[in-house]
């Protein structure tokens, strides 16, 4: 409902008769909560305010904000808590399912929760029927992060063997109006464990360390929903989800034999996941470093540095995240190296940002020790490897549109002012709605819109303005995006993305005359696709046995171009389309090639 932006209708503050019967209705939906619980959720003289918004598919929604926090929200006259403000201080309000950290991520996004998802604790699932509002929360911690409605009954959720849809999901931690807040983080609440689930799980784990069930060194009760704890099956559902599978040899047999191998794994458990991806982001920094990447590969793309280079050093079963991590960017995983002068990183063009400078001889990179399993000759072998393979992964690139000063009054009933940033889609939906909601179609002919006076101003020529009453729908909307700021986005992969002012140029390819009437073929702008010019020139070399070499561009400021002997653009095409995947329209001079000779 809300993992997309809504727009806000309107913004009023909640008297006190006003109050009263919220409460009235919050005490009525919510039964479990006490009258000092009502009174300090709806405060009597804390600043409230009451917000009509409509989400992007139009639905009429009412919001109860505290503070700028949500509290509440309505939907067809039923009440609903947020889940980042209201259920983390009553958190026990609805009833509550558990489920994998990775999953929130997807609930963020629109998905709804799938009983694969739902974790079964070793009491059982929550009693509830179908309509039931419930909470989400993730293992091993009871503050909820969703709120959503069951599809079926419990009954009917272990009938269908945890399988199908489990629940609709309205909100969550990270969506559009957990935004609009304050956008604080879920506390950490402890789970509750109940004593007979704290009885059988002690005793499961006292059986897993080959003690009796009456030792002393029995576990903390906080300790009894750990992962390791969790049944077979809820290990199962954890490896389908995250699209791992477990041999099943491997699944039955406990690591008994090896204590030293079972310490080093509670070791490595004890650390939180953010902890454990730190760590595994340094071990494959260094092991690239020490293993994969060469003086001669200088300067290296960082998105080819992570894409290829550090991906190839990961353990095997484990994944490079740099979300799940504490720099959440790659770039700042990248500054940090610089600070402790391990590499230099510039951004050589805009936006694109490569490693420049490594010193092999820092003692963190000399004192790097590489993993069992891999070797430094199998890793300098893998490093020759890749770079003959596709290394080169092409950039997502989406056109979007900024708002400008003329196009202001067009948009801001929206809730959109000047700079705001759009995509082709919501442009469209946001001029459909301004249409419908000025009642602009037309009653006669409705492919034909009448011309306002706000729509005179900002999609009419001057000349124009006393001759067109009314446009069509695609001439109004081709109208609105020709006046739209021209901007672009484009995703590196394994970088965040980056938005640039004006259409991406494209890869220019041209034919010229030098000395002897020899011709020469030159590649332009390589670097705004994150390709690098001096690998394309060793490429091209190395297919068409001809020289190429690296000079300035002219008039562009920190670029090169490749110019190598030759028509080549046949190869040229070959190894941009076919090869590195780029779309046909972002290369310019394809049909310069040269015309194949008919054979005789």
């Amino acid at each position: 409902m809300f993992a997309r932006a809504f727009r806000v209708r309107a913004n009023t503050s909640i008297k006190g008769s006003d109050r009263r019967k919220l409460r009235s209705e919050v005490a009525a939906a919510f039964p479990t909560l006490s009258p000092e619980q009502v009174a300090e959720l709806v405060p009597n003289k804390e600043e409230l305010n009451v917000i009509k918004i409509h989400s992007h598919k139009g639905e009429p929604i009412t919001v109860y904000v505290n503070h700028r926090n949500p509290i509440l929200f309505e939907v067809e006259k039923v009440l609903y808590p947020t889940a980042v403000c209201t259920l983390w201080v009553y958190p026990d309000l609805l009833p509550a399912f558990a489920t994998w950290p990775p999953v929130l991520q997807k609930l963020a996004g629109g998905a709804d929760l799938m009983l694969p998802g739902v974790v079964v604790p070793p009491s059982g699932l929550p009693r509830v029927q179908r309509g039931t509002l419930c909470a989400v929360t993730l293992l091993g911690n009871r503050a909820p992060v969703a709120v959503g409605v069951a599809t079926m009954s419990t009954e009917e959720m272990l009938a269908a063997g945890m399988k199908g849809k489990g629940f609709a999901v309205l909100h969550t931690h990270l969506d559009h109006l957990w935004e609009y807040g304050d956008k604080s983080s879920p506390p950490t609440l402890a789970p509750l464990v109940t004593d007979s689930a704290a009885e059988e799980s002690a005793g499961d784990e006292q059986e897993l360390q080959g003690k009796e069930p009456g030792s002393s060194c029995s576990p903390e009760p906080q300790q009894l929903l750990d992962i390791r704890d969790l049944s077979l099956k809820d290990r199962d559902t954890c490896a389908e989800l995250l699209g791992k599978e477990e041999p099943h040899e491997n699944r039955a047999a406990e690591p008994a034999e090896d204590a030293s191998t079972e310490h080093q794994h509670e070791a490595e458990d004890s650390r939180t996941p953010q902890e454990q991806m730190d760590a595994l982001f340094n071990q494959c920094f260094f092991h690239a470093l020490k293993c994969k990447v060469k003086k001669s590969d200088l300067p290296l793309l960082t998105s080819t540095f992570l894409g290829s280079h550090m991906v190839s050093c990961c353990p095997a079963g484990k994944q490079l995240d740099i979300k799940k991590s504490s720099y959440k960017k790659f770039s700042k995983f990248l500054q940090c190296m610089q600070q402790q002068r391990i590499l230099q990183v510039k951004e050589l063009s805009k936006g694109v940002e490569s490693i420049v400078d490594v010193d092999w001889k820092h003692p963190d990179i000399r004192a790097f020790a590489v993993p069992e399993g891999f070797s430094s000759a199998s890793a300098a072998q893998d490093s020759k490897g890749e770079d003959r393979e596709q290394v080169y992964h092409a950039p997502e690139i989406i056109p979007l549109y900024g708002v400008s000063t003329k196009m202001m009054p067009l948009f801001q009933e929206s809730g959109h002012r000047k700079g705001s940033v759009l995509s082709s889609g919501e442009v469209r939906n946001i001029i459909i709605n301004y249409v419908k909601n000025n009642e602009l179609v037309d009653e006669t002919n409705k492919n034909f819109v009448k011309v306002n006076a706000v729509l005179c101003d900002c999609l009419l020529d001057k000349s124009e303005q006393d001759d067109i009453s009314h446009l069509k729908w695609d001439e109004l909307l081709s109208r609105c995006l020709e006046r739209l700021q021209p901007l672009h986005q484009v995703t590196f992969s394994g970088q965040e993305p980056v938005v640039r002012k004006g259409n991406i140029e494209p890869i220019d390819i041209s034919i010229a005359q030098r000395s002897s009437n020899k011709k020469v073929t030159i590649i332009k702008n390589l670097e705004l696709y994150g390709l690098d010019p001096q690998c394309v020139a060793n490429t091209l070399q190395q297919k068409v046995q001809a020289s190429a070499t690296i000079s300035p561009a002219p008039g562009a400021k920190d670029r090169v171009q490749v110019q190598i002997q030759g028509n080549q653009i046949h190869h040229l095409a070959k190894m941009l389309l076919d090869e590195y995947q780029l779309p046909r329209k972002y290369i310019q001079g394809l049909e310069k090639a040269p015309k194949l000779g008919r054979k005789k």
